[in-house]
């Protein structure tokens, strides 16, 4: 016997990802019992006669069958990390697009004739976007479907960037770098929640690390390839179609390798395709859309609206946004910073310059492999369990000590960038700045994955947005800060921004519980008694 629960992967034993669903509806309170399989009326020979009377009025409630092979809980591992390494993929051509440009900054400056501030601006404005595309792409992924999404959004952001390459003047550039950014803004959003669909809480945690680490890795990878293009014969101009081929690769393995993962949309398929097999006469519903508007209007207002409900009424989302924003932001600033302290202070060219970024870049290496360590806590948390199912603050360990590394990597590079330090010593003081980075965004994003589970694309969506506009700002506001204080000055208030978020997820690896129970979208203990 198998019955409607909350939405996939709320409820059950994670010990068997083939349970998913309990008695209770999470969006109408009702309980919805299904009769064994049977032969029906319709000649669709064994599909399940789910509750109801299916009328108009009344009609059959879809949910999965047990072991149903269509729940992406219950496609092969396999299958699942195919689809887990598309989606890296794409975040990583996104991710690595936003900073790859700034390889070619002085060449910019120089063949348009412009300022270094308006130069800066690609980089600003391709990251703002970001906080723009979030807005529209992640709810309509969760009205749509994240395949549909996928293909539209990255069969756009790809071709745009052959108005970069052939640019000749800096509005061209600008306009290129604000659209591609809008349109990449999808596959953050929706990458993360397909991870949440396919995995369930216990298979996730390495899934969401990988998924987590990438936003961090590309900006670190792109400015070391872009100085070296740029310092070749090919020129700066080559950096936008090296964007444009990465586009194409993860556009055509996202055609062929993902497929639609998001459970409300699959069954909502499958309640269509029961009704047209019955000519029309028998009706079928989601157990997804009971009680849901079916005004358009409504609906879109609804999912427009949710990332900015959940920054005013969800505590955790709003903290964890901040947090994130903060260290995203930190990270950009130093793509206008390292140029000032190895290239302008140093004299290194751009390619050299860019491996300044080595440090950071083994540090999220790291910090990607302590991904580990956490899934060990966190699978003793879930067998200590009653329901077998860990609560999501045990999730936050290595967010803890990413956010103790942070500050000690900042304000270990703010007071040894200059001369006559040896240059060695502001990078490797990358490394905890890098892994602590990795540690926090892999860390809260597997803690947002298990707190707003379907909602979770919404959730992400209100990090996305902030952190975007801070990683918008903090690249242009950098350079004038390390003019008016000093380097050391001018990296130590990153530091201390880094520093003041450190207690925030000690604060709910201790609060959180309490303050989920106060959620109407977040998991709560509660709902495994009803």
């Amino acid at each position: 016997m198998t019955s409607p629960g909350r939405p996939s992967g709320s409820y059950g034993d994670c010990t068997n990802s083939a349970v998913h669903d309990r008695n209770s509806d999470s969006h109408s309170g009702k309980n919805y019992p299904v009769e064994e399989k049977t032969e029906t009326d319709s000649g669709n020979s064994g599909h399940a006669r789910y509750a109801g009377s299916g009328t108009r009025e009344d009609p059959y409630i879809v949910v999965w069958d047990e072991e149903d092979p269509e729940n992406p809980y219950n496609w092969t591992k396999t299958r699942k990390w195919i689809i887990t390494t598309q989606l890296a993929l794409t975040t990583f051509t996104v991710s690595f697009s936003s900073s790859s440009y700034s390889g070619g900054l002085e060449d910019i400056t120089r063949d348009l004739n412009v300022s270094d501030e308006l130069a800066v601006l690609g980089i600003s404005l391709y990251v703002l976007g970001f906080a723009v595309g979030p807005l529209l792409f992640a709810p309509m992924g969760e009205m749509y479907g994240r395949r549909i999404i996928f293909l539209i959004t990255v069969g756009l952001y790809t071709p745009l960037h052959i108005g970069g390459a052939f640019a000749k003047n800096i509005i061209t550039v600008l306009i290129v770098r604000l659209l591609t950014g809008i349109f990449g803004a999808s596959p953050l959003t929706n990458a993360g929640g397909a991870v949440a669909d396919i995995f369930n809480p216990r298979e996730r945690g390495l899934a969401s690390a990988i998924y987590a680490a990438v936003p961090f890795l590309g900006p670190v990878i792109g400015p070391i390839v872009g100085g070296f293009v740029a310092d070749s014969s090919l020129g700066w101009h080559f950096n936008f179609w090296l964007m444009l081929l990465l586009g194409a690769l993860s556009l055509i393995m996202g055609y062929f390798l993902a497929p639609e993962t998001y459970a409300p949309v699959l069954l909502r398929r499958r309640a269509k395709h029961l009704k047209q097999l019955s000519n029309g006469t028998i009706s079928y519903m989601s157990k997804y859309d009971i009680g849901r508007s079916t005004s358009f209007i409504k609906i879109i207002s609804v999912n427009l609206s949710r990332p900015f409900v959940f920054m005013v009424t969800e505590p955790i989302v709003l903290l964890f946004a901040i947090y994130i924003s903060v260290v995203y932001g930190t990270l950009y600033a130093l793509f206008s910073a390292f140029p000032i302290v190895f290239e302008t202070r140093r004299g290194w060219s751009a390619g050299v310059g860019g491996l300044a970024f080595l440090g950071v870049g083994a540090g999220i290496s790291v910090g990607t492999a302590t991904a580990s360590i956490q899934n060990t806590i966190y699978r003793r948390a879930m067998d200590k369990s009653v329901n077998g199912r860990a609560a999501p603050e045990a999730r936050l360990h290595t967010a803890m000590m990413g956010g103790i590394l942070v500050p000690i990597g900042l304000f270990w590079f703010a007071w040894t960038a200059d001369p006559p330090v040896h240059w060695i010593v502001p990078i490797i003081a990358g490394f905890p700045f890098g892994q602590g980075v990795c540690q926090i965004l892999q860390s809260s994003t597997a803690y947002l994955m298990d707190a707003y589970e379907i909602y979770f694309a919404s959730a992400i969506a209100a990090t996305i947005v902030l952190r975007s506009i801070f990683a918008a700002v903090f690249p242009v506001i950098a350079p004038t800060m390390f003019d008016s204080l000093g380097d050391a000055w001018g990296m130590s208030i990153f530091a201390f921004l880094g520093l003041a978020c450190t207690p925030i997820p000690f604060l709910f690896w201790k609060y959180g519980k309490a303050i989920r129970s106060r959620s109407k979208y977040a998991y709560r203990e509660s709902d495994d008694l009803s």
